[in-house]
């Protein structure tokens, strides 16, 4: 057949032009091609020599992405044009296809403008990006000339009678209105940026963000179809899959994203409800109105997208419908009565459909619509556009999600700023309940943000699917209807008892996580007391528990996975069967069935979410109702401000507001009508003025507890040295606290000096403008604090110093050494920049200690607060700190000094002394004063102090012999942490080298699935559950195809069995039998419906025992494992196993195994029935699953990095509000709210970056898999209709094809992304699989439990011969040939340099490090020989950190539980606790918190000595455990344990010298060896002896 323009018929009208050339249709139609050549023959020389020979130009900088006015109007209207365009083509072939020849003019011009308009978007974009907008010319110039053209059209259209009836004549109207509004959209550009016909064009900038280089997520900036369709992440993903991701990969927000951003929107929104509401609007309504008030908008555009695209979803029924009815007609079959897409046709004659003017043939849109090859082509487009707009949705709703937590986590972290110390130390409200509210309720609040869309759109989609199916079905459709909506409610009952029993296991595994964390953490005293099974028992009891929980959550989970998988399959066996049987000539044809079938698709999906949104919704209330909890819990000074509102409300009134207005500094009394007494000297020394004066104060910690501190009267002189003392709990801390406004005072005023001069206050101005009364009155300003438990931020040594100063290399090199800091950096294995805190290496006490009082030393502030700063410090380096620190750094300085100590040698440095008794002020004066007037007190000190003034300058020579021993003391140490450190880093990620070969394998590597872990994941499953698990997914998917082929052979065989009694025309012939057919539908449904139970049931199982498996192997090998494991692995990693990986294989990877088993199978049968309906589809399939494999195999690497900055980013977040919190009085004190405050924003927007890179990359993988799926229905669509059309293939098959192909789209996708989390997810098996491999220490012993006597030792005499001892088998030895002897009841002590080998010689008796030479003998057994966990069960130690766990006293003292009362109550009274415990309510019941955090840390020592003394055992070792006791107690301990102790051995490892003076021998070591050994008394006499130096220096 010849092809035309105007078609070869001879008598062809086409070429009629009697009545004028515009009346000839061709000819017309030739005009319009006009336009069209005339763009493309302007744009392509532009496009290609322009671009082209500047092809850098094409990737300019994305700073010019200029939008121009109008720009996504644009883009939308192009998108239609070209719809209506294809519209236009796919008419004018189906008109054409009426008659014999062909005419090129139906659809050639068509085409041509397809061209056109797409060539006009990509010369848009490209003038867009460019910014060069003069070049815009030219499509004004083509939009004119095409309006023209098609306008003259459409006339001829109206002149000779064309309407609304033919489907030309709309799409040609269509036209010209899209081509008027391009139009208009064009002129708009000119108006607005004056680039032609004006004087002056406008400059404009391109957006602030896009200035910035760093910003690298540019969703907000790109164009229509790229922010559609992901397109800017390409080059993103896959460069991801040569480098790994990092935070400057991914850049910085958007200034509209940023947590401060968002934070002042929400803040606005707070005020305004403020503004309307009552005072405290914190409540949860009005949190509700302000989080919907700042972020409201996006969520209504998110909505309407969502609805739009569940309206879009209802074109894949429609569609189906509409072609398997047209293939039955093709088919020769007989018209059923009813078809959805086809009801008009009905009452339309066949010969009205097409009429012919102007010598061509017009259809109407019925008669367009009735062939399937249209309804194939439309089906693919609603696809596209439905998937592209739910995405759209998603990423939407996301983004606002994420937006929103970065202002909620802002606006919390200002109010921790502002809390009262007494909420945290009273446990009102503890660190954890904070972190969770940041870790967890933002998250809850941010995924119901998520899902809100969902709220609105479900109701419609449920309402459309009802109503189309009624539709389609009539009656029987509603009782399928009913089935699903009867079983919602028990969904909704299983989802909250699924979420209860989540709930319950949650609080088991917190409960759990503690006890890991205690037993982590005291796993040394476990060791040491041989308690390890005790810890190991209540560990795997509190998991028992959990476990017990997780079996109802792994219950409920499978009912809720086989109730998602069988609901459809019963409402589908109801509803078909009630339809065959009930109505009883009802229309069963193929065409309805698979619509149906796929409408039932469709609405199960709003069902089952409908749960989880709920659910969601529940929780969201909660979190909410927490938040305005916290957010009104009571700030720091609003006791004052009540106090002072009511005694100043005469003279003050007008500048009360003040007190609300200024919270952002803690708010102190108004003091100006103390002015006076201000500025008059007080005469305290040579007529200083003073710095602090508290008068009459009275200070508590709950505003209804008794008060803490009463009736204080102090004044602290400016520029000297304030010492404060007392003894251990009489409020020595807690008044430096009062001074700085951390305590909530009762009565009684504390005035700060306003009249120093601050060299740097780093005052927190708040934004509010500082009134008169708030300059006048001027607050303290920044005072260094180290307080008595040291605060470490997780950073390096170096920042944790300089606190944020400037770096002065000079000043910060001398308070290096005045803490005597150095030999501790060399140690370490990145020198001070290794990092430290809870994310870092493990520094001793001491380290601690020293490391926040030169973070005090090293600020230039004029007010120092030092709390107990020697407290973990041996004498050498207390009096190093004392000499180099207080006195010349600080008291030359001219600084105020307050020092809080129990050194009382020190006094005579002291200006000014404040003696403390029990929370009251006993004395204050100077040194002098204080022996004139209290001479008992003075007496009673002296003795205390046991040095004479004049010797306090002397210096050791020994303090630099130290230097060398500890270097190489721990050296060892940490470079062995530090590898191993690295290891366990390498374990998560192969670090990169710079090595190509190397670089290349590790991207491999990244590429790879980890299915080592996953074949560890399933062979701890069991022999008998894993062909359990594969054998029923299997036979599962088989049963699902099989009710489904089964339905298409029915529908199949009632349409012949109609068509042949049409055909024999036999009014009397019997009716369809459908009772065989129902019958095997039934079976096969209610076999699908018991496998989806076993299925579920099968992954759940397997699920739990995997987990029960691997917790109780990793909790023996953990605990039974080495000291030298502990030593070198950070604690956190090892939690890290027991919290987050433990949750993932318990919760998380049963769910997505099962996910991605049911998505993977669906996918695979749905394209095997594909293929076996249309062998054709096989040739398409291949080119479509390469795609889809490198589209997955990117994805992956990019998702997996993303995951794990997100996971990464935000730790330090969480871990800066922990460090917020702990150190909330040190950062007050310090003034550096507004640091902090910068800091968190930067954690914040680094961790919401790598959310939304997050988020966007599963948008791009699900957008493409859509489309990859929408082709899959294309070419399904196509080829099937094609057969069936020549081969005579059954409509049945036609149906299931496509039902199956809509399926694939929906599930492609899921497969994926499960195949993503499932990577991620078993990286927690590879984890824990990597601890498995630990070592465990040998506790099995030579001697039997006969041969050992039951009393031993009952003597202690312990025989040392030629011992030497290492920490590990490839360190130095740290005891080197070391021998003694020690008689029964002798008393022992061991003195030495830091690293002499002191604690390694007590360790040895425990067999804690490696004895590869010599041995001890204790009371003639080799404890070599001994079985560990009877040798440590019968030894007693006091180590020099105090461990508490939580529980009750009791428990603290005796958890074996083999002790009488009386025994407990005499250790107590021995140990000096017997008055403290009885006042405690409870008595020896009296709880006992985390870590013993409710006792001081003097009280914590004591209690560990009285743990000691419960165990009469007959040797007893002290490892330097009287560090942190004031010397009044230590005395009294000293008498007591040799009175106590008479007939016992006691070794003392000794701290001050003075307190083994009395033993009956004395070793001195030195570098791992013996270096004097005698009475002490005979090396007391020699003069060159290393004791009599010691002794000396701690005089």
């Amino acid at each position: 057949m010849s092809l035309a323009f105007c078609g070869s018929e001879n008598n062809s009208a086409a070429y009629n032009v009697d009545k004028g050339v515009l009346n000839n249709g061709c000819f017309v139609d030739a005009l319009n091609v006009v336009p069209h050549v005339f763009l493309l023959f302007i744009t392509f020389p532009i496009l290609f020599i322009g671009w082209g020979s500047q092809s850098s130009k094409v990737h300019i900088h994305h700073s010019t992405w200029l939008h121009f006015p109008g720009h996504n109007l644009r883009w939308i209207l192009t998108f239609i044009l070209l719809f209506v365009l294809v519209c236009e083509i796919a008419e004018g072939i189906v008109s054409d296809g009426v008659s014999e020849s062909r005419h090129l003019h139906l659809y050639m011009p068509a085409g041509m403008a397809f061209l056109a308009a797409i060539t006009s978007v990509v010369y848009y974009h490209n003038i867009e990006t460019s910014n060069f907008p003069k070049l815009l010319i030219a499509l004004l110039f083509y939009w004119t000339l095409a309006f023209i053209t098609k306008t003259i059209k459409f006339v001829k259209f109206c002149d000779n009678g064309v309407g609304f009836s033919q489907l030309r004549f709309c799409l040609t109207g269509l036209l010209v209105i899209l081509y008027g509004m391009l139009l208009v959209v064009e002129i708009n550009v000119i108006r607005v940026r004056r680039y032609v016909f004006f004087k002056t064009p406008k400059e404009v900038k391109p957006p602030e963000d896009l200035q910035d280089l760093g910003v690298r997520f540019l969703q907000p900036f790109v164009n229509l179809l790229s922010k559609g369709t992901y397109w800017w992440m390409n080059t993103f993903i896959k460069t991801a899959h040569k480098k790994p991701i990092d935070l400057k990969a991914i850049g910085k927000l958007p200034i509209a994203m940023r947590a401060l951003t968002n934070y002042i929107r929400l803040n606005e929104a707070f005020e305004a409800q403020k503004s309307k509401r009552s005072p405290y609007p914190q409540g949860s309504k009005s949190i509700w109105r302000a989080l919907c008030c700042a972020f409201g908008r996006p969520l209504v555009l998110s909505s309407t997208f969502r609805i739009l695209a569940d309206l879009l979803g209802f074109a894949g029924p429609l569609c189906i419908s509409g072609i398997v009815h047209h293939v039955g007609k093709g088919n020769n079959t007989i018209r059923p009565q009813t078809s959805l897409t086809f009801i008009l046709l009905e009452s339309t004659e066949s010969v009205r459909w097409r009429i012919k003017i102007l010598g061509v043939f017009f259809i109407s849109s019925q008669e367009f619509l009735a062939n399937a090859y249209v309804l194939a082509v439309l089906l693919f487009f609603a696809l596209l556009l439905q998937r592209t707009i739910l995405q759209a949705s998603y990423y939407v709703a996301i983004e606002t999600g994420i937006n929103l937590r970065g202002a909620i986590q802002t606006k919390i972290y200002n109010k921790i700023m502002l809390l009262s110390t007494s909420n945290m130390s009273m446990g009102e409200m503890t660190a954890g309940q904070i972190c969770n509210l940041v870790a967890i309720d933002t998250n809850q609040l941010m995924w119901f943000f998520f899902l809100c869309p969902n709220l609105w759109a479900m109701p419609v989609q449920i309402i459309a699917g009802v109503l189309l199916l009624y539709y389609l079905l009539g009656v029987s459709a509603l009782i399928g209807a009913v089935v699903i909506i009867v079983l919602a409610p028990v969904q909704y009952f299983v989802a909250t008892k699924l979420s209860q029993a989540q709930r319950s296991t949650l609080e088991y595994s917190n409960e759990r996580l503690k006890k890991t964390n205690e037993m982590l953490r005291g796993i040394k005293l476990l060791k040491l007391y041989a308690w390890e099974h005790i810890f190991h028992s209540s560990v795997e009891e509190t998991r028992e528990k959990e476990m017990t929980s997780l079996k109802s959550f792994a219950l409920y989970t499978s009912i809720s996975i086989f109730m998602n998988a069988a609901i459809p399959i019963a409402a589908v066996l109801t509803t078909f069967v009630v339809h065959a049987h009930l109505t009883g000539n009802a229309d069963f044809s193929p065409s309805v069935a698979f619509a149906s079938l796929s409408l039932f698709h469709i609405l199960i999906t709003p069902l089952f979410l409908l749960s989880s949104v709920l659910r969601s919704t529940v929780k969201a209330l909660v979190s909410v109702q927490k938040l305005g909890e916290f957010l009104s819990s009571e700030e720091i000074g609003e006791e004052q401000d009540k106090c002072s509102a009511q005694r100043n409300a005469d003279n003050h009134s007008k500048y009360q507001p003040l007190k609300v207005v200024n919270r952002k500094r803690p708010a102190r009394e108004d003091w100006n009508n103390y002015s006076s007494h201000m500025r008059r000297s007080v005469n305290i020394t040579e007529g200083d003025d003073f710095c602090v004066k508290i008068t009459n104060g009275f200070f508590t910690w709950t505003p209804e507890g008794s008060p803490a501190l009463s009736n204080i009267d102090i004044r602290i002189p400016q520029g000297q040295l304030t010492m404060i003392v007392g003894q251990v709990g009489c409020g020595k801390s807690s008044l430096l606290l009062a001074a700085l406004g951390e305590m909530q005072k009762i009565s009684g005023n504390v005035f700060w000096n306003s009249s120093i001069p601050d060299s740097e206050t780093g005052e927190d101005v708040s934004p509010e403008k500082e009134t008169t009364v708030d300059t006048e009155v001027r607050k303290r300003g920044s005072v260094a604090y180290a307080s008595q438990k040291p605060w470490l931020l997780n950073a390096t040594v170096e920042e944790n110093i300089t606190f944020e100063s400037p770096f002065n290399k000079q000043r910060y090199k001398a308070v290096i050494d005045a803490c005597s800091l150095q030999p501790d950096i060399d140690i370490l294995p990145h020198g001070d920049q290794t990092q430290i805190g809870e994310r870092g290496i493990n520094l001793s006490g001491g380290q601690r200690q020293r490391i926040s009082v030169a973070r005090a030393l090293y600020q230039q502030t004029n007010v120092v607060f030092l709390d107990d700063p020697f407290s973990a410090l041996d004498i050498h380096l207390s009096d190093h700190l004392m000499q180099e620190g207080i006195l010349k750094m600080l008291r030359e300085d001219k600084r105020t000094i307050i020092l809080v100590t129990h050194k009382l040698q020190y006094l005579p440095h002291a200006d000014w002394i404040i003696a403390m008794k029990d929370g009251t002020i006993q004395r204050e004066g100077t040194l002098k004063d204080i022996q004139n007037s209290e001479s008992e007190l003075f007496e009673h000190w002296k003795t205390l102090m046991n040095r004479q003034d004049q010797e306090l300058e002397k210096e050791t020579i020994i303090e630099r012999k130290s230097v060398l021993e500890r270097k190489n003391h721990r050296r060892t140490r940490y470079s062995r942490d530090a590898r191993l450190k690295d290891d366990e880093e390498d374990e998560e990620e192969i670090t990169e080298s710079d090595d190509d070969d190397n670089l290349s394998s590790v991207l491999h590597q990244r590429a790879k699935m980890p299915w080592r872990a996953c074949g560890k994941y399933l062979s701890s499953a069991g022999i008998l559950l894993l062909p359990l698990l594969v054998l029923s997914q299997l036979l599962k998917h088989t049963v699902m195809v099989a009710i489904d082929y089964w339905l298409a052979k029915w529908t199949s065989d009632v349409i012949s069995a109609k068509s042949e009694l049409e055909q024999k025309n036999c009014s009397v012939c019997q009716e369809f039998n459908h009772s065989r057919y129902s019958k095997v539908f039934s079976i096969l449904c209610c076999l699908g419906i018991i496998l989806c139970l076993v299925t579920s049931i099968a992954v759940e199982w397997t699920g739990l025992k995997v987990a029960k498996k691997l917790h109780y192997c990793l909790l023996n090998k953990i605990i039974l494992a080495p000291m030298r494991f502990f030593e070198t692995t950070p604690l956190g990693s090892i939690l890290n196993r027991f919290s987050a990986d433990c949750n993932t294989i318990d919760q998380h990877i049963p769910a997505t195994l099962e996910c991605l088993s049911r998505s993977t199978l669906l996918c695979v049968s749905a394209l095997a029935v594909i293929s076996y309906v249309t062998p054709m589809f096989l040739i398409a399939l291949l080119p479509l699953a390469i795609i889809c494999y490198f589209i997955q195999k990117y994805f992956r690497v990019a998702s997996r990095d993303l995951q794990q900055l997100d996971d990464s980013t935000q730790l330090p977040l969480l871990c800066h509000f922990s460090e917020t919190v702990e150190g909330l009085t040190t950062i007050r004190a310090f003034r550096y709210e507004a640091r902090f405050r910068q800091k968190l924003l930067e954690y914040t927007d680094s961790n919401n970056i790598a959310s939304l890179f997050l988020t966007a990359a599963n948008r791009w993988l699900e957008v493409r898999m859509e489309y990859i799926g929408a082709c899959v229905v294309l070419i399904a669509a196509v080829t099937s209709i094609t057969n069936s059309l020549y081969n005579h293939l059954s409509s049945g098959l036609v149906g299931l094809g496509l039902t199956y192909a809509l399926m694939v789209s929906n599930y492609l996708n899921w497969m994926v992304r499960n195949l993503a989390d499932m990577e991620i997810q078993l990286g927690a098996v590879k984890r824990i699989n990597g601890l498995l491999k630990t070592e465990a220490e040998n506790y099995e012993g030579l001697l039997s439990p006969s041969q050992i006597p039951q009393n031993w030792p009952d003597r202690g005499e312990i025989q040392i011969q030629n011992l030497s001892v290492r920490y590990d088998s490839n360190l130095k030895p740290v005891l080197k040939h070391v021998s003694a002897h020690i008689s029964p009841g002798q008393k022992i002590g061991i003195c030495g340099r830091t690293g002499s080998g002191k604690s390694s010689f007590s360790l040895a008796f425990f067999r804690m490090v490696d004895t590869f030479e010599g041995r001890i003998i204790i009371d003639g057994i080799d404890i070599a020989k001994l079985p560990l966990q009877t040798l440590r069960s019968r030894l007693s130690i006091i180590l020099q950190d105090p461990i508490l766990f939580s529980g009750t006293i009791r428990f603290n003292l005796d958890p074996e539980k083999k002790c009488t009362d009386s025994m407990l109550w005499e250790a107590l009274e021995i140990a000096q606790l017997k008055h403290v415990v009885k006042a405690l309510p409870g008595g020896l019941d009296a709880i006992v918190t985390e870590g013993g955090e409710n006792f001081s840390q003097g009280q914590r020592q004591l209690f560990c000595l009285a743990r000691a003394f419960v165990r009469k055992t007959s040797i007893f070792i002290m490892d330097e455990a009287t560090a942190s006791i004031d010397m009044a107690t230590e005395n009294i301990l000293q008498k007591v344990v040799m009175t106590a102790f008479a007939d016992r051995t006691v070794v003392t490892i000794a701290h001050r010298v003075h307190t083994i003076l009395n033993s009956d021998l004395v070793i001195v070591m030195k570098r791992g060896v013996i270096l004097e050994y005698d009475k002490p008394e005979v090396l007391l006499e020699q003069e060159d002896s290393v004791f009599a130096s010691f002794v000396q220096a701690d005089k």
